[in-house]
């Protein structure tokens, strides 16, 4: 099993776990999304509010009037505190409907479904309109705290004296912008350096990455070829389908690449193409109990909330995204099932490296019993059922949007499947943190 060295004294991971414990069931409906864009590409010029709007109007003319809305984006804007609230309002929702935030690293908006589910109590609470969007295209620059205080003071400042007074006691080392960058603050590295980390640890191969990134493109390709996404994707004047696919890549034009991350060991393995790219796009969902489910369209693919988890690890003494393999093992434990049980794992895709490493995890018997404290006898993991229909490899990866945009996918997928069917959906999120929940087609 894989190691890491130790900085501090270890800790156990802290878990969260929930079940719905309510007298009614909850269920998770698939929404509509954007296509999803490269990070300056097709979708460049909108913001997040701009990438919410459209979706949101759709969810409202298709199923009316929510009690609630949740929505989320990673990155902040300063000219947007509440997201949630400004698309109802935008979107021309009915202004009486609550709406707030969630903010949860790439699990935010699954993290707003599990908060919406244990807000509804049928009792003027039965439906609520989960989402998320992020404008990687539009990350706003600011100042430094130091440079925007003498700011402030200059523009509040009355008399002449204040204003030179605040310009000159200004210092050179405040005069710099802030450029909010996709690494650890505790730690100081960047999501792909501590999955390079991983890879490492856990003996992932490049080959094995690649395969696992050409096998998401080949999936996502067939699925729009097929019509799968045809009801699950909104288009738009600037874009009609997923930008980032590429059904025409090979083994080879991936293997070429160079790494992204280690540069300089020689010893790098993750890289443009199997590490999920910076995307622009939005996505939603409903969360409804019995009541609320007679509200949207009977033909709305659904499944039911059986459990779920969100988990946090010691971020210091364990690789960073590695928190859905503890989550996973203990939720099917919890329920007694097997990996085999599992009809469909729709697992996102951060990097290939980190998905590989969750499943090598979650087989490796030590693993289970010294770090997730697992002992049932869990099986084999069947890779055939993982990201039918490709994963955020392919598809692509807007942080605020993602959990919503898996969770749709992953819900059309079982109600395409026998009554009963169960599928495991799990996202890794900075921070080591990770939200898992398992779901069933009644």
């Amino acid at each position: 099993m894989a190691t890491v060295p130790r900085t501090r004294a270890a800790a156990k991971p802290r878990t969260v776990a929930s079940r719905p414990r309510n007298e009614f069931g909850v269920w998770f409906v698939a929404g509509l999304r954007t296509p999803f864009a490269k990070a300056g590409g097709a979708l460049a010029r909108m913001d997040a509010l701009d990438l919410s709007v459209p979706v949101m109007k759709a969810m409202l003319a298709k199923g009316g009037r929510p009690d609630l809305v949740n929505w989320g984006a990673v990155i902040p804007n300063l000219t947007v505190s509440n997201l949630a609230r400004e698309a109802v309002v935008a979107a021309g929702g009915d202004a009486t409907i609550p709406a707030s935030s969630t903010i949860m690293a790439c699990s935010t908006s699954m993290m707003g479904a599990f908060q919406a589910a244990g807000m509804l109590d049928d009792k003027g609470r039965s439906l609520a309109l989960v989402g998320g969007a992020e404008a990687m295209s539009r990350i706003q620059i600011g100042l430094s705290q130091g440079l925007s205080d003498d700011l402030r003071k200059f523009m509040d400042a009355r008399t002449g004296g204040q204003r030179w007074a605040a310009v000159t006691g200004t210092r050179l080392s405040d005069v710099r912008l802030f450029i909010p960058q996709i690494k650890n603050r505790a730690t100081g590295k960047s999501m792909g350096e501590h999955t390079e980390d991983m890879a490492r640890g856990w003996q992932i191969s490049r080959e094995e990455q690649d395969e696992l990134a050409l096998a998401s493109h080949q999936k996502a390709a067939a699925g729009w070829q097929a019509g799968f996404f045809d009801d699950l994707v909104l288009r738009m004047d600037e874009l009609g389908r997923d930008g980032i696919i590429r059904p025409d890549t090979s083994m080879a034009a991936l293997g070429r690449l160079k790494p992204a991350f280690d540069r300089t060991s020689g010893a790098g393995t993750l890289t443009a193409g199997n590490s999920s790219p910076l995307t622009d796009g939005a996505a939603a969902m409903w969360v409804a109990t019995d009541q609320g489910l007679k509200r949207l369209p009977a033909d709305v693919p659904r499944a039911r909330l059986v459990d779920y988890e969100v988990n946090a690890i010691d971020l210091f003494n364990e690789y960073l995204l590695m928190s859905p393999a503890y989550a996973i093992p203990r939720l099917l434990a919890r329920n007694g099932l097997t990996y085999g049980d599992i009809a469909l794992w729709e697992l996102h895709e951060a990097f290939t490296a980190q998905v590989a490493s969750h499943i090598k995890a979650i087989q490796d018997p030590e693993f289970l019993k010294t770090k997730a404290k697992v002992t049932a006898k869990l099986g084999k993991f069947p890779m055939e059922r993982l990201n039918p229909h490709g994963g955020s490899i392919a598809i692509g990866h807007p942080f605020g949007a993602t959990g919503a945009r898996i969770l749709s996918q992953a819900i059309k997928e079982l109600w395409a499947m026998p009554k009963g069917a169960h599928a495991i959906v799990s996202i890794c999120a900075d921070g080591g943190q990770g939200t898992v929940t398992l779901l069933r087609r009644d």
